[in-house]
């Protein structure tokens, strides 16, 4: 069985966190198999956005604390534990960079390392009986998979603690009221994730990667850097082939290429 099953829908690569028996929970041939993945979607031009979901009716119910107990991928050593964490950062990181729109759909529980998985994206959508919980503190731990970075710039600081501090249980309701949420599914959240996914199929992705870069540092840098930063890409996009094919495009009153 693979635990991380990539298929292509169109431009979208639909990648599914597949352990159902243990709702998707994150051990560490996951880790593996999203070390190799996320360097993979990264550099295939023809992907234009990823959705990320999980098998069986639920999201990811975190890292596999009976595998964590069991003391799986080595013995119990200081610094192989900060080894694993920082292996796990080497991918996440390249996720949450990734310059190309990712979206979440997640269905059923988002849970510890889940909940942070899903924030590493651009767009979360979630089904009505999705739930969401940073329950690192039920067990002795701090949030990890970045959600220390990004829990509290999705949703505010105040809320952030109070979600850690808790390790309560939201649902989907209420995640939309905290901004956590794009939107709620009706129906199929996966089929609404990749029909979102789908609109990109045609953006200008090396623009949009560009603004997702400067905006995903915004809150650590100044006026003055995000200026020179965007000087200097608008420039770089005034010279790219996409540009020069849209401005034709207007001039001889064609359609747009990407509309939203």
């Amino acid at each position: 069985m693979t635990v991380l099953e990539v298929r292509h829908v169109g431009t979208t690569a639909v990648v599914t966190m597949n352990r159902p028996e243990q709702r998707n929970a994150l051990d560490m041939t996951m880790r593996d198999a999203f070390a190799e993945v996320v360097p993979a979607l990264r550099d295939d031009k023809a992907v234009k956005a990823i959705v990320l979901t999980g098998a069986g009716g639920h999201f990811c119910a975190g890292g596999d604390v009976k595998a964590i107990a069991a003391g799986q991928g080595g013995e119990r050593d200081i610094f192989e534990g900060r080894e694993r964490i920082r292996k796990i950062h080497r991918w996440s990181d390249e996720l949450i960079d990734m310059e190309k729109p990712v979206i979440a759909a997640v269905d059923g529980v988002a849970f510890g390392a889940g909940l942070s998985l899903a924030l590493c994206a651009d767009f979360i959508l979630a089904s009505k009986r999705a739930t969401f919980c940073s329950v690192f503190s039920r067990i002795g731990f701090v949030p990890d998979v970045g959600a220390l970075y990004l829990l509290p710039r999705w949703i505010g600081l105040a809320r952030a603690k109070e979600l850690v501090f808790s390790a309560r249980v939201v649902k989907a309701d209420e995640a939309l009221d905290l901004g956590l949420l794009h939107s709620i599914s009706d129906d199929d959240v996966v089929a609404d994730a990749i029909a979102l996914a789908n609109r990109f199929a045609h953006a200008p992705t090396d623009a949009i990667g560009a603004a997702k870069s400067v905006m995903n540092r915004a809150f650590e840098s100044d006026r003055h850097t995000v200026h020179a930063q965007e000087a200097m890409l608008q420039a770089m996009c005034r010279e790219s082939a996409y540009h020069q094919e849209a401005v034709r495009r207007f001039i001889d009153k064609e359609p747009a290429k990407y509309q939203w």
